[in-house]
């Protein structure tokens, strides 16, 4: 599904639209809108025990699963901004980004309406106590072998690659 699907009529002069690969143009006024990812920022918060901080989200989609803090962009918001904000509004803490993890394309739902997104991960720290809040139900720190049902396919992959981080491997001196 392209976010432009269904569109029909300019959104600035409501002419008829011409659908091409990955854009909507409007051959009276020549607007294009482009079906791009929406962008988020989320972090791996990581507590002084080696645990990550995961919030069960209270809303769809993936209600009741656990999910990594953090949420979508607004335009024009830089992403350490953006994830210093959703971290705030969600836990009510205020983070520090240690180091950039990746960037993974994934889904937001299932189905036909689920729309890309392009989603930024940061490894972070943070100090006190934190309150779930705004469209999180609770959160709650898991070891790496103790991890509950995931929300998303992109959370099972960064978890991963934060998991291969934090176990030093066999070969390695400790």
């Amino acid at each position: 599904m392209s976010v432009l699907d269904g569109w029909k009529f300019c959104p600035r002069c409501s002419a008829p639209v011409r659908r091409a690969a990955g854009r909507a143009e409007c051959d009276a006024c020549g607007f294009v809108a482009y079906a791009n990812s929406a962008p988020t920022a989320s972090a791996v918060l990581v507590d002084e025990r080696g645990r990550v901080l995961l919030a069960r989200r209270a809303v769809e989609p993936e209600l009741g699963k656990w999910d990594l803090p953090g949420g979508f962009l607004e335009e024009g918001e830089e992403p350490l901004a953006g994830l210093r904000r959703e971290l705030r509004e969600e836990t009510g803490l205020d983070v520090e980004p240690l180091s950039f993890l990746g960037v993974w394309v994934d889904r937001y739902g299932d189905g036909d309406g689920a729309i890309s997104t392009l989603n930024l991960y940061w490894l972070a720290r943070a100090a006190g106590e934190p309150h779930a809040a705004d469209d999180v139900a609770e959160l709650r720190w898991f070891g790496a072998g103790e991890l509950p049902e995931l929300a998303f396919r992109v959370n099972a992959l960064v978890l991963e690659v934060w998991q291969r981080a934090a176990v030093p491997s066999a070969a390695e001196p400790s």
